[in-house]
């Protein structure tokens, strides 16, 4: 008598927990998917009205992250479309506040940030896909190939191209005068 067993699905896990847990990184990825300050918080309720509404559905074939990844990345790029139509200048600047003098290393690191967001928006968006889930996100390549959509060699050359890309960016900025 044979008693083999059938692959079960993971039960997904509660919404609450999903939230909980993955917020900030859904925040990051809208962010560095080009998404506007001003916008991401809208834009992260999206993603969570699509969450809820599919997590029943989540079969675990990848891990959570990924499967987050592709609704952001989705998101994003339906806001893109629609950020077209709209007559408003969008902009992700808040006025400056007055106050005390941040120290040195908080200047330097709101220009480092500020620079890495500029080279970031001159990737493509192919390229800014696989560049922020590797070296921001840190997530495996075989699990960003497979979110993307593409061969994990795709993914690779994605990576190198946009590293180039990146390094460039901040060599001339460094290069030219500018500081970190």
């Amino acid at each position: 008598m044979s008693y083999a067993t059938e692959p079960q699905a993971t039960a997904a896990p509660p919404f609450a927990e999903v939230f909980e847990q993955h917020a900030p990184y859904v925040w990051r990825v809208l962010r560095h998917l080009g998404v506007a300050s001003s916008e991401v918080e809208d834009l992260c309720q999206e993603v969570f009205v699509v969450v809820h509404r599919k997590l029943p559905t989540f079969e675990g074939r990848s891990s959570l992250r990924t499967w987050l990844y592709s609704i952001c990345l989705r998101t994003a790029s339906d806001h893109r479309r629609r950020a077209h139509v709209r007559h408003e200048k969008v902009t992700d600047r808040l006025p400056e506040r007055s106050g005390s003098a941040p120290q040195q290393r908080e200047i330097e690191r709101r220009q480092a940030r500020a620079l890495l967001e500029s080279a970031l928006s001159e990737l493509s968006i192919d390229k800014r896909e696989v560049f922020v889930l590797y070296e921001v996100e840190q997530l495996p390549m075989s699990e960003i190939a497979e979110a993307i959509g593409c061969p994990l060699q795709t993914a690779y050359s994605r990576l190198h191209a946009a590293r180039r890309e990146v390094t460039a960016t901040f060599e001339k900025a460094v290069g030219g005068g500018g500081s970190l």
